[in-house]
C-alpha cells in the first residue's frame, strides 16, 4: 500500500498555521532518557514516523514507555540492555545513531547497525567514529554494524570534531554525561537540537558550560536524575511554512516560530524583499509580494541558514526574476529535488553536486514527481502550490517522516491538497 499527495495548484493561501514540536530535538532528548533508571517525561512530541520509530526502538531495549497524553510520554529505562535492540528499526532511522552515546554511557559494549535515513548524499558516521576514538573507545567494524567498547579509563579530556556535526555533538555529550572527569568538546555544533539536549542534561545533573557557539565543557555524574521537559517548537517547520507562503504569495500567519534559530533566514528574506511582520515573540505574518530578488542562498551550520530550509528557497527562487545560486556544502545529494522541479518547468542548471543555479521567473506546471527525502518533498509541495494544474507527489512516506499531517494543516490555509492511498 502506497500513499501520494494530489495537489491542485495556484490556489491562494490565507489563514493561520502553527509549527509542532521540534523533530530533530526530540531524538537526543529521547535518547537521554536511557541514561537514568528514573522516570523521564517528554512533552510536545511531534507525532511523526521517525519519532515514533525511535520510541519503538527504546521499547525494544526493555524500557517502560507510557503515553500520558497525546504528545506526552513517560519513559523508565530501569531494565534495558543493548542486546535487546531492534536492529531492523535502527537500520531504518538515521536518528538512532544517538543510541551509541546513550548506551555506551552505561554499558561496556554496544553493537549498532549502520543507521538509515534520508538519501541526501554520503552520510557515513565517520565523524562519530573519529570522535569516540579520541576518547579511547575501541571500534570494530563488521559487515553491516559497528561494535563499540568503552575503555576502563578515558584516554583524553579533549575531543575536536572533524566537522560541525549536530548528531556527533549530541552523541559525545550523551556519552560523557556519566563521566565524572571534566572534558572539552571543540568544533561542536550549537544548533537547536544540541541546545535542547544541553538543557535536559543539566536537569539530570550534568555540568555543561557553553564556552562559545562551538565549544562545550562537560563534567558528568555516574548516577543521573530523571527529568521533565517540554520540547521547543520546530524552527525548520516554521521556516518551511514561511517559505511555502512566500512562494505562493500568500497571506499567512505562522505561529510557534522560534525566532532565535531563524534570524539569518529572516534577515535574508527581508533583504530579498519579502514583506512580513513579526506580530509577537512567536508569531510572524507573511504578506503577498510584488517583487522579490534572490541572489545567493548558502546553507551553513548554526547560526547560518539551515541546510533543511535550502530546498524551500529552491522552490521560491523559481518564482523570482534573475539568477539564484543555491549552495549546500554539507550534502552532495541535497539538490536532487531540483531535478523534479525542472520536470515541472523550472530552469535549473547544476554546477556541481553542491551548487545549482536557478533561472527565474518561470511558470510551473503540475505533473507526477517523486519525493527524494523529507525536505526535498516539502519543496515539491511548495512547487505544487505554485504550479498550474494537478501535481502528484509520490513517496510521501519521506515527507511524513518530518511533517505531521502536513496536508491537513495546509488545507486550513487554502491549499487544495489531499492524501490518496493506492
Amino acid at each position: 500500500m502506497t500513499e501520494k499527495f494530489i495537489i491542485q495548484g495556484a490556489k491562494p493561501l490565507k489563514g493561520e498555521i502553527a509549527a509542532m514540536g521540534a523533530k530533530n530535538a526530540a531524538f537526543p532528548v529521547l535518547a537521554a532518557s536511557l541514561l537514568t533508571k528514573e522516570f523521564c517525561v517528554i512533552d510536545n512530541l511531534p507525532l511523526i514516523k521517525d519519532v515514533l520509530t525511535l520510541i519503538e526502538i527504546i521499547k525494544s531495549l526493555g524500557a517502560e514507555v507510557t503515553w500520558l497524553d497525546e504528545r506526552k510520554v513517560r519513559i523508565k529505562a530501569g531494565d534495558i540492555h543493548p542486546s535487546k535492540l531492534n536492529k531492523k528499526l535502527v537500520s531504518k532511522l538515521r536518528g538512532s545513531v544517538l543510541l551509541i552515546g546513550a548506551l555506551l554511557a552505561n554499558f561496556k559494549e554496544v553493537e549498532i547497525p549502520q543507521p538509515g535515513g534520508c538519501l541526501i548524499g554520503a552520510r557515513p558516521i565517520t565523524t562519530h567514529l573519529d570522535a569516540f576514538s579520541q576518547l579511547g573507545v575501541e571500534i570494530v567494524a563488521k559487515e553491516d554494524s559497528f561494535v563499540f567498547s568503552r575503555p576502563q579509563e578515558r584516554t583524553s579530556n579533549l575531543v575536536i570534531l572533524s566537522e560541525f556535526s549536530v548528531t556527533t555533538t549530541e552523541n559525545i555529550l550523551l556519552y560523557l554525561s556519566t563521566c565524572e572527569k571534566e572534558a572539552l568538546l571543540k568544533c561542536a555544533d550549537g544548533d537547536y537540537p544540541v541546545q535542547e539536549l544541553v538543557k535536559v542534561l543539566r536537569k539530570m545533573g550534568v555540568e555543561i558550560e557553553c564556552l562559545d557557539t562551538h565549544t562545550y565543557k562537560i563534567k558528568g555524574k555516574k548516577e543521573l536524575k530523571g527529568f521533565e521537559h517540554k520540547l521547543m517548537y520546530d524552527p525548520i517547520e516554521a521556516g518551511t511554512f514561511i517559505l511555502m507562503a512566500a512562494a505562493a504569495k500568500g497571506e499567512v500567519l505562522v505561529k510557534n516560530v522560534e525566532f532565535k534559530f531563524l534570524e539569518l533566514t529572516l534577515k535574508k528574506l527581508k533583504n530579498f524583499g519579502l514583506p512580513f511582520e513579526i506580530i509577537d515573540q512567536n508569531t510572524l505574518k507573511v504578506k503577498p509580494w510584488s517583487y522579490l530578488k534572490i541572489d545567493k542562498v548558502q546553507a551553513l551550520p548554526y547560526p547560518g541558514i539551515p541546510t533543511d530550509l535550502l530546498p524551500l528557497f529552491g522552490a521560491l527562487a523559481t518564482q523570482t526574476p534573475g539568477l539564484t545560486l543555491l549552495h549546500d556544502p554539507l550534502y552532495e545529494g541535497r539538490l536532487k529535488y531540483l531535478e523534479e522541479l525542472n520536470k515541472m518547468g523550472a530552469q535549473i542548471i547544476f554546477a556541481d553536486p553542491h551548487r545549482a543555479i536557478v533561472n527565474g521567473q518561470t511558470p510551473l506546471f503540475g505533473i507526477e514527481v517523486d519525493s527524494p527525502d523529507i525536505r526535498g518533498g516539502a519543496s515539491l509541495i511548495a512547487g505544487a502550490l505554485i504550479a498550474k494544474g494537478t501535481t502528484i507527489i509520490n513517496n510521501v512516506y519521506q515527507i511524513d517522516r518530518g511533517y505531521e499531517k502536513i496536508e491537513e494543516r495546509l488545507q486550513k490555509i487554502g491549499a487544495d491538497i489531499k492524501r490518496v492511498t493506492s
